[in-house]
């Protein structure tokens, strides 16, 4: 469990911000680790969220095919998992059916439930419904939203997944906003907010110069070579 105030400090960057941070602390995952697909957002406007992962993987074309006992303590051992300590936490899901999101597992009921067990929002490659009638504040990224949830069901629980390229297991600390989803490792979690700064500062030099009337490319090059360097 990290320090409640490298939490806090991550959800004051947008994920593209902390992809770029990631670039420079962990140079061996600058191709791995986030979604790499388009997502439906419900709701652009939220700020960013930040959790430990909970995972799931569902389906809705089929009946389970269990009986109503193994259902219900199916459905119940996957809320203990999104329940489940440390928080707080973003509930990450694969659905597996073809055609993928033909049934929704996330609505009114959903959203509020897992908000009220901690989690701050979801990333799935399935689909939402209920949009206006989401759990005030929830975060989600989904693959598309539909009218209906099917057959809708929890496979398996508490197991790695996969969601729009990005490889998720439970309790992988993910930063996700209406541009997708990264995975943050642990270990650097904390230099994430060092490399922001450093990153800012050299992104200013170039903006700020490009933005002046007199900008040319020789001052671009002067500043990406201010050794002078023949080219």
């Amino acid at each position: 469990m990290l320090d409640s105030a490298i939490i806090a400090t991550l959800k004051t960057f947008d994920t593209p911000t902390v992809c770029n941070a990631l670039e420079l602390v962990a140079p061996e995952r600058r191709a791995e680790g986030f979604t790499t697909l388009p997502f439906v957002c419900h709701d652009p406007s939220l700020p960013p969220m930040v959790g430990y992962a909970r995972t799931a993987k569902i389906r809705a074309t089929v009946p389970s095919e269990r009986s109503k006992e193994d259902d219900l303590a199916m459905r119940i051992g996957y809320f203990r998992h999104i329940a489940e300590p440390p928080g707080p936490t973003v509930t990450v899901i694969e659905d597996v059916d073809d055609p993928v999101g033909f049934g929704a597992h996330w609505g009114e009921v959903n959203s509020n439930v897992h908000k009220g067990l901690g989690s701050v929002g979801t990333v799935t490659n399935g689909s939402i419904r209920d949009t206006d009638m989401w759990a005030e504040g929830f975060v989600a990224l989904a693959g598309s939203i539909g009218p209906s949830h099917g057959w809708i069901h929890v496979v398996e629980y508490g197991i790695p997944v996969s969601v729009h390229g990005m490889t998720v297991s439970p309790g992988d600390l993910i930063h996700a906003d209406h541009h997708g989803a990264v995975v943050i490792p642990h270990a650097i979690a904390a230099d994430i907010k060092d490399a922001v700064e450093r990153l800012t500062k050299a992104e200013a030099r170039l903006i700020g110069a490009s933005q002046q009337a007199e900008f040319s490319i020789e001052q671009l090059v002067a500043i990406l070579d201010p050794e002078g360097r023949d080219h």
